[in-house]
């Protein structure tokens, strides 16, 4: 099984490297390359920062977005967003401004607003996962999450709470997108890695 980690200068790659071959990914690729992307059997987008600048650093690799679409949408590669990497898969971000996401699960990427409550923007450090619904790679568990925007829209497979719920995992077919950091979340994080791996939707 090869796997394909998307480096588009916007993700903490060491650490999610490290944390899937820690979980058993032997055969994973560092790339930028669309051909590789367009090959694996595995993709895992990270990412870290504001969401248009993301976007546009995905953007600006020729051909990456067709391979990804190509391979998840039309093959059913399965893939994992991680992060901002999630909040891609949304239409829209409204981080400093309106900016177009990949529009793989409809919904919007929104500041977090605990109106009326001591919780603190940005929602950082560990929080419960509450799936929402019956999805085989979400189990309850802790997650270490940092972020001060998170998704609404449809597909929503897990909550979080911060001063009510905030998405913290997102599905569609064979995507899955998590906002919070499996690289930081210990052995719950590990665990979920090593579901990914082993899935066969």
């Amino acid at each position: 099984m090869t796997l394909a980690l998307i480096d588009y200068q916007a993700g903490n790659l060491h650490s999610v490297e490290n944390a899937l071959r820690a979980a058993g990914c032997a055969d994973l690729t560092v790339t930028a390359d669309p051909d590789v992307v367009a090959h694996a059997d595995r993709i895992v987008l990270p990412g870290v920062g504001a969401f248009g600048a993301c976007a546009a650093s995905l953007r600006a690799i020729p051909g990456m977005i067709d391979a990804m679409e190509e391979r998840v949408l039309k093959q059913a590669t399965p893939f994992l967003g991680i992060c901002v990497g999630m909040q891609l898969l949304a239409t829209t971000g409204e981080e400093l401004g309106t900016h177009r996401g990949l529009g793989w699960i409809a919904g919007s990427v929104r500041r977090i607003d605990p109106a009326g409550s001591d919780a603190k923007v940005p929602h950082m450090g560990w929080n419960d996962v509450v799936p929402t619904g019956d999805h085989p790679l979400i189990v309850p568990g802790e997650a270490y999450f940092l972020h001060s925007y998170a998704f609404v829209g449809d597909g929503v497979v897990a909550t979080t709470d911060h001063a009510g719920p905030v998405t913290a995992a997102i599905a569609r077919d064979t995507v899955l997108g998590v906002q919070f950091h499996p690289e930081k979340s210990q052995r719950y994080g590990l665990a979920l890695l090593e579901r990914f791996l082993a899935w066969r939707p």
